[in-house]
């Protein structure tokens, strides 16, 4: 079963929240798959994290680019991890049907939009009805913050 964390967007938008989550993957020596929920979605984000101050530089490709299996970092439309990754991020309203096959989730969802945690919510009794390890994690003004 996958640990899976849900992160609640309350004060910052994906392009400026995700990059951070990120770089402690890579650090971590982790590869990243990043599941969109549309390719207008996987350009946006493949434009911000050429563009994040912080870090400064964020390893990453698309199928425009190629060869994933040199990516550390995937962003994709598709359920598949390419490039060998056991953390998926899931963004934008994106869902897997493989959670099992990572380690790691992360179910990033826009707090400031009712139907945004309204499918969260739906996905969060869905994994959980499957028997993975969930968490939930808000964004504070100190960052993020473990709930119950």
């Amino acid at each position: 079963m996958a640990d899976v964390g849900f992160y609640h967007l309350t004060r910052t938008a994906l392009e400026q929240a995700l990059p951070r989550l990120l770089a402690r993957t890579v650090a971590a020596g982790q590869r990243a798959l990043v599941v969109c929920g549309t390719e207008d979605g996987v350009k946006a984000l493949d434009k911000a994290l050429w563009q994040a101050p912080e870090p400064a530089w964020l390893p990453h490709g698309t199928a425009a680019d190629g060869d994933p299996d040199l990516q550390p970092i995937w962003l994709t439309t598709a359920d598949e991890a390419p490039n060998g990754a056991r953390f998926l991020f899931l963004v934008d309203g994106a869902e897997s049907a493989r959670l099992t096959a990572f380690d790691r989730v992360f179910d990033l969802f826009d707090g400031t939009r009712d139907d945004r945690v309204a499918a969260a919510r739906r996905r969060w009794a869905s994994a959980k009805a499957a028997g993975h390890t969930l968490s939930y994690w808000q964004q504070g003004p100190q960052g993020w913050a473990k709930k119950a």
